[in-house]
């Protein structure tokens, strides 16, 4: 399992720093516009990549594992894609705002402040791998909704104003939001439960 955490890991680091530089992109393009269409876009991403992580989860572990218990699939999925999106799209943007001394640091949990929107999402994501499961594709979706979702939710917390080293230190705080967490929801935790004694994982 630790080969498989550091063979994911290492794969998927090209990808994470792609989206980290389409994050910093979109800070540029978007620093000027008001608090409220900050939430309103990371309200929007959440939920998009909520949907996704819970489709990736949820197909790994269909695909992996031969006789399916629906009730348990439901469980790993739904706690993989909310728990883990919320540390990535949320916790960990938090603990960098607050690092960098951001004026309005704020933890937004989606789960809990607009549940009646993410959680459903999860549900159907789940559903859909039920019966159309797959990986690569929602897989790369995943990771640039969750860069995205993830600086939206430090535009919400940020001044206007910028220096190079608030756009570094944001870049490492995108980076390290989607890198692990994402193959962490999306590969290593559904494999956890499809293990047997002997695997070679």
């Amino acid at each position: 399992m630790l080969k498989l955490i550091i063979k994911e890991l290492e794969h998927h680091v090209p990808f994470t720093i792609f989206g980290a530089i389409t994050g910093v992109l979109a800070l540029f393009l978007c620093l000027n516009l008001p608090k409220g269409y900050s939430h309103i876009l990371f309200y929007t991403f959440h939920p998009m990549h909520v949907f996704l992580s819970a489709f990736v989860t949820a197909s790994m572990y269909r695909l992996h594992k031969k006789n399916t218990n629906i009730i348990l699939l439901f469980v790993i999925s739904f706690a993989g894609s909310i728990g883990i999106a919320t540390i990535s799209d949320s916790l960990i943007p938090f603990l960098g705002e607050k690092l960098l001394g951001m004026p309005h640091a704020h933890a937004h949990i989606g789960f809990i402040e607009e549940w009646w929107l993410v959680n459903p999402l999860a549900i159907i994501g789940i559903v859909a791998a039920c019966y159309f499961p797959s990986t690569k594709l929602p897989h790369a979706g995943h990771v640039l909704l969750s860069t995205w979702a993830s600086l939206f939710h430090i535009l919400m917390a940020m001044s206007k104003s910028i220096s190079f080293l608030i756009i570094v230190s944001i870049f490492f705080i995108l980076f390290i939001a989607v890198w692990v967490p994402c193959c962490m929801s999306d590969i290593i935790f559904p494999l956890l439960f499809v293990r047997r004694p002997g695997d070679n994982l």
